[in-house]
């Protein structure tokens, strides 16, 4: 399966600015995601797509590959993610280069266990799956069945059921996104203009660093984990 790896940095981050580029330990943020995607032996390329000519060039001092520049119209506050991964492959497509899958690896989600990468892409494979993410477990206390809404006044389980599942035991495992990863069969992303398919896989990362950096609070959660990490 040939699949090709996205990594996606926009200029213009508001929260923090120059994010994508800014020193974390000692490096640009995004060349922990290059690490992660380098480490791979079932990536079949991996890309950088940005608008911005600081951090390509960034990108390419550290060795990442950078094909085209994003449009500017791919890169505002609200561009969505989708339309970020066709225009890669449109791009490549207009070069009779087909990948059957892409995965979109954040670079703001810089720690990802070793192996991490390939071993959700054999999931992906052995599993057949329209798309798969990665996943951490919800702690019990934010569980879907002890979630309630405001229903003209009065409090209703989110899940739509009547009977509240009294013991922490007895809750089912849910989950939630952790960005770290995202694979999704190329004719899923273009028949469905999404991610996700019918038949989504996942791996659990629960356990292992995490940080979704998108506040500066988030940065700093972020530096004390690789802190600990490096002691």
């Amino acid at each position: 399966m040939n699949i090709l790896g996205i990594i996606p940095a926009r200029g213009g981050s508001k929260g923090i600015p120059k994010k994508n580029i800014k020193l974390f330990g000692g490096k640009p943020l995004l060349e922990y995601t290059h690490a992660s995607a380098k480490e791979s032996d079932f990536l079949t390329a991996t890309i950088l797509s940005s608008d911005s000519d600081e951090i390509i060039s960034v990108a390419r001092k550290i060795g990442i590959e950078v094909p085209f520049i994003r449009p500017p119209e791919l890169a505002g506050d609200n561009s969505p993610s989708i339309e970020v991964i066709k225009h890669a492959i449109n791009f490549y497509e207009g070069k009779n280069v087909i990948f059957d899958a892409i995965c979109l690896l954040q670079p703001t989600t810089p720690f990802r266990r070793k192996g991490l990468i390939d071993e959700a892409i054999k999931l992906f494979e052995n599993g057949n799956y329209d798309s798969f993410i990665s996943v951490r477990q919800v702690p019990s206390e934010y569980n879907p069945h002890w979630v309630f809404e405001d229903k003209n006044g009065q409090l209703k389980l989110a899940t739509g059921e009547n009977e509240i599942i009294s013991r922490r035991q007895d809750l089912p495992k849910t989950y939630h996104r952790d960005g770290a990863l995202y694979l999704t069969k190329t004719d899923i992303i273009k028949k469905n203009n999404s991610l996700y398919g019918n038949k989504i896989g996942y791996i659990d990362t629960t356990g292992t660093p995490y940080v979704n950096i998108d506040t500066p609070k988030d940065w700093i959660e972020a530096e004390e984990i690789i802190k600990n990490i490096k002691n």
